[in-house]
């Protein structure tokens, strides 16, 4: 085959050689518009995985690759005057033009053709290649001239970086913050060889502007930076590579992905490789990583498929099908490391003390755990979980410390025994409203089963407050008598707390139970339905009233007698409802609020009913005990409320005396696309937790102890609820315990000879592998 690499970047380069060294018989070119030496930035990092695979396709550049590697296991963070430490993270680091050289003096070695100081403005310009690689880069000519086809999704970031180096050496990767009057800078700082280290700078664009860089040419920018940082840099300079960038050289980072990278211009083949096809943010250092791993992965499709040109089109098929897959991944991560940063200087820096940041920092990323954590540096968590724990008001001594899940938590005069709630789920399988025998077992056996906070489903304020006839309610004495028992059981039996969710349905009421149709109205036997505007939730559904000034009244009303019947059953904890498109909830989002007198329009006019309702469930609680108030902080619909309309409803409530808010989303409308995946909401309670000041609960596919610790320690919830897992384990948490080693959370005495058996069958199995 006849190929040409357009860009001599590293995919280019790597693709260039193996092809080259596995079949000579190739004729390629890489076509580089540089010199020889000339690149922009400075140190490039790696992963262990990377290297190990090209070791396996190219051993003698990796050989070369890994002798020129700086390698540090540390990570140090300078934050308001403290300097801390980590070890075991294991990053390796190379400077991008000895990565380059040696790449380039490889390609040579086997005999591809090398040409640089050459502008390639279009694909054309080779019309005998077979394949042509783009590897020209995020500003890529070639895939910009194809935009059509590859249709490029492209989003620049708010943040702006400056990308410098230093001749000061460092031996961990170090992260300094630092605060000036106008808002806080990073700098992302590593040794690459053995002179000189990376120095990236950060800041938003606010702090950007507001600190005159838009004003500077780079040797003012330079100077301010060199002052900013003067104590991480002990004396040292900054010096810059990027002198054809004009102004003051901060750039803003393009997140890129295509939604096709391969395409047939009528005489070769041309496939996108790199940054042409995607990025990823240098908070996690993944570039150069993601370039290689393409390189290689095309090259095992022509080995795979065989290195005639018939094969191209399956090549790139396959090629493209596997490598979006790790790209998503890495992006996934990428984003997650750059939206920290992004957001770190109000979020966090301003909130969070110094132990608690350099945790948050450190799984910035969601692919670093508690216990990934655990094996990395195991005495700097364990320090950490004593510091935890001492927040948390235990005592504290040179023993392991309870990890954060497991301490106690206290709002108002309700202190739950640990940090995790069974988080409301409907049952279906009330009659009239009514706590009946499976109740009590379902939720008894969950208490005993160590959870900290029970909450039963939702809890319907009135008849036609329901969802279906099989939900619970608690509009009569009968109904109050039978919470009166499930509480006194709970109390006796466990060292559990009650909670109580009230609730009422709305629009999505009159429904029948969910196995026999979820969200299907009822054919029969149904109820008169209410909401913000009389819009029904399917569109074969019942249309509701919109509801006026006497109906509002009437079920206000039915609020604070529920409330009233909720404090005389002697539970601990109240929850409002005013999430997932229910009564309450739809008021707060513009899909379901289409209204046009004082309680639709504004978020102050949205809000208006729902507020009205929660201070007079507040006023009639008792003051010792805490309210929460759930959200829907996402609709996953265009045009509905987003998590920035979710905080604006958070601090209303906050101020109108609620002490937390339980943080879901979705379900308001059914044309809503949540993005599912690990913790997928736990950002929104983060958010809510961290700009506004209040305490949350995180909710949404926490499945295990690693995730409830990992959220609880890095602040980003102070309790977490776990849903199906409760399901599918009643004794869940103290499961959960037992597999991480945690031997001293007490489980029932009646229990006690089946906690040291599953406790000594962990072991066991653990010593096999």
């Amino acid at each position: 085959m006849r190929i040409v690499c357009i860009g001599g970047g590293p995919a280019g380069l790597y693709f260039a050689l193996l092809m080259k060294k596995l079949h000579p018989e190739h004729h390629i070119r890489v076509v580089e518009r540089n010199r020889p030496y000339d690149t922009f930035g400075w140190g490039v990092v790696f992963s262990d995985a990377t290297m190990e695979s090209m070791q396996e396709w190219d051993t003698k550049s990796a050989n070369e690759i890994q002798d020129a590697f700086n390698h540090w296991d540390d990570i140090e963070v300078l934050f308001k005057g403290t300097r801390q430490r980590t070890s075991g993270h294991g990053f390796v680091g190379i400077g991008r033009k000895k990565l380059l050289n040696i790449l380039q003096r490889r390609c040579e070695e086997l005999g591809v053709e090398l040409i640089f100081e050459t502008e390639v403005n279009s694909d054309l310009d080779y019309p005998d290649a077979d394949l042509i690689i783009a590897s020209d880069g995020v500003n890529s000519k070639i895939r910009n001239h194809y935009v059509d086809i590859f249709k490029p999704d492209m989003l620049k970031r708010p943040n702006r970086f400056i990308w410098l180096g230093t001749d000061k050496l460092y031996d961990a990767f170090t992260f300094d913050f630092r605060k000036t009057d106008h808002g806080w800078f990073q700098a992302h700082i590593y040794k690459f060889d053995d002179q000189t280290s990376t120095f990236i700078i950060e800041t938003t664009e606010d702090t950007y502007q507001a600190s005159g860089f838009d004003k500077m040419d780079q040797d003012q920018a330079i100077h301010f930076c060199e002052d900013l940082f003067a104590e991480v840099l002990e004396g040292a300079s900054l010096k810059s590579n990027a002198r054809h960038l004009r102004g003051s050289a901060w750039l803003n980072f393009n997140r890129l992905i295509c939604e096709k990278w391969s395409h047939f211009n009528g005489q070769s083949h041309v496939v996108l490789m790199g940054d042409a096809a995607h990025t990823a943010h240098f908070a996690i250092g993944s570039g150069t990583k993601l370039a290689i791993d393409d390189a290689i992965e095309l090259t095992r499709q022509f080995e795979i498929h065989g290195h005639d040109k018939s094969h191209i089109p399956a090549v790139l098929e396959d090629y493209e099908e596997i490598r979006r897959v790790d790209v998503a991944r890495i992006q996934n991560a990428a984003r997650n490391a750059m939206e920290w940063f992004e957001v770190v200087g109000h979020r966090y820096a301003d909130v969070l003390e110094p132990e608690q940041f350099m945790y948050s920092m450190l799984t910035r990323s969601q692919r670093i755990s508690h216990e990934n954590l655990r094996l990395r540096d195991a005495t700097w968590l364990e320090n950490y979980e004593r510091w935890f724990a001492k927040h948390a008001g235990l005592a504290v001594t040179d023993e392991r410390a309870l990890p954060p899940m497991f301490t106690p938590y206290t709002m108002r005069g309700t202190t739950l025994p640990n940090r995790i709630v069974m988080s409301p789920m409907a049952m279906y399988s009330a009659e009239d409203g009514l706590i009946n025998d499976f109740h009590m077992v379902h939720l008894g056996s969950r208490a005993i089963g160590g959870a900290g906070l029970i909450f039963a489903e939702m809890t319907c304020v009135s008849p036609d407050a329901r969802i279906t006839p099989g939900c619970l309610g608690l509009w009569n004495d009968e109904q109050t008598e039978g919470w009166k028992r499930l509480v006194n059981f709970i109390h006796q039996n466990s060292s559990a707390k009650v909670g109580i969710q009230l609730g009422h349905a709305g629009r999505k009421g009159a429904t029948k139970v969910a196995w026999e149709g979820i969200d299907q109205p009822l054919e029969s036997g149904g109820w008169p339905l209410y909401s913000a505007s009389a819009m029904p939730y399917l569109t074969h559904g019942v249309t509701p009233k919109a509801m006026d000034r006497a109906d509002m009244d009437r079920v206000k009303a039915d609020f604070i007698a529920a409330t009233k019947r909720a404090a005389a059953t002697g539970a601990d904890w109240l929850e409002l409802h005013v999430a997932h498109g229910y009564l309450l909830a739809s008021f707060l989002s513009p899909l379901t609020n289409i209204r046009d007198d004082e309680y639709g329009g504004s978020h102050e006019n949205r809000a208006r009913y729902p507020l009205e309702v929660f201070e007079a469930v507040r006023a009639n609680w008792p003051e010792d005990k805490p309210i929460s108030v759930r959200l829907s902080c996402h609709d996953w619909v265009e045009g509905g409320n987003t998590p920035d309309d979710a905080a604006i409803f958070a601090k209303m409530f906050k101020d109108a005396g609620a002490d937390m808010i339980d943080c879901s989303s979705g379900q308001t409308s059914k044309a809503g696309k949540p993005v599912y995946g690990r913790l997928f909401q736990t950002p929104f309670s983060d958010k809510i937790r961290n700009e506004v000041g209040i305490p949350t609960i995180a909710v949404g596919a926490i499945s295990e102890a690693d995730h409830a610790n990992s959220i609880l320690a890095a602040g980003r919830a102070d309790l977490c609820a776990v849903a199906r897992p409760h399901l599918a384990d009643n004794a869940w948490i103290l499961h959960e315990a037992a597999k991480i080693g945690i031997k001293n959370i007490p489980w029932p005495k009646q229990y006690h000879s089946a906690k040291y058996q599953y406790e000594a069958n962990l072991e066991r199995a653990a010593a096999q592998k």
